[in-house]
């Protein structure tokens, strides 16, 4: 158990992280991403549940 955490801590080491404005970049990103995901669905499920009332009303 304690080589692994010796193990993780080594290779986190290694990891390349990101400056501050990198960071923004792609949390700026993410959440765009995220929001238009989002609104997409949500206008593509408004559309679907519209079809369906219309067929369950006929």
């Amino acid at each position: 158990m304690f080589k692994f955490f010796k193990n993780v801590a080594r290779e986190m080491k290694k990891v390349s992280w990101p400056k501050g404005q990198e960071l923004w970049k792609y949390t700026v990103t993410v959440i765009l991403t995220v929001t238009f995901v989002a609104v997409f669905f949500a206008i593509v499920d408004l559309g679907i549940s519209q079809v369906l009332e219309l067929i369950a009303q006929e």
